[in-house]
């Protein structure tokens, strides 16, 4: 089994599920795909019983961890190292890039009014997608709305912060990515109105 570098594995869950490493996809089965996807989503390490109990949800505790270590198992074959393992405890590796991570750092460099607005900030701004469009677990519904409330108020508070700085072309840029990613809040409407003001 080929061993991928782990400074090249790169996981993609916005729009649709892909792992990649030096530039090609590596195959997962479903079962694995979730379990990747729910611990790149968590901040922090998670209880084993915690994690099958989520995405095994209308299985017998008993089913549900073997759904997870056959899902590990799974992972494991893959050739990367993906998930670190203790005896309770689960987290997704160092080693994996993970876009919705990106996305919600800028989000956070955004917001922080302390720091400058970059150019790179900008450019960023206009990079979207939906959390895993085709999936439709509860988990991954409750996630998929906190990301796009996430983005939806970071586009709004640069907008502002550009105005502020009177870079209005790139704040007018970034209001009209706000509409068109929510066409209905308000607060994204009014965020263009002040650059017109």
């Amino acid at each position: 089994m080929a061993r991928h570098s782990p400074s090249l594995l790169r996981l993609t869950l916005l729009d649709t599920f892909e792992l990649a490493s030096n530039g090609g996809l590596i195959p997962l089965a479903l079962p694995a795909q979730r379990l990747l996807a729910y611990l790149a989503l968590q901040a922090r390490p998670l209880r084993r019983v915690h994690v099958a109990s989520v995405l095994w949800l209308d299985s017998t505790e008993t089913h549900a961890s073997g759904s997870l270590r056959s899902a590990l198992w799974r992972l494991r074959q893959s050739g990367c190292e993906l998930v670190e393992e203790t005896d309770h405890l689960l987290r997704l590796s160092d080693a994996v890039d993970v876009d919705v991570r990106r996305t919600a750092a800028w989000a956070g460099r955004v917001l922080d009014r302390s720091r400058p607005v970059a150019a790179s900030d900008v450019r960023e701004a206009g990079r979207t997608g939906e959390l895993l469009r085709d999936w439709y677990d509860d988990w991954v519904l409750l996630e998929r709305e906190r990301l796009r409330q996430l983005h939806a108020h970071a586009l709004e508070v640069l907008c502002e912060r550009l105005c502020g700085a009177g870079r209005f072309d790139e704040g007018m840029e970034v209001g009209l990515a706000a509409v068109k990613n929510d066409p209905l809040r308000e607060s994204a409407h009014r965020a263009v109105m002040s650059v017109h003001l």
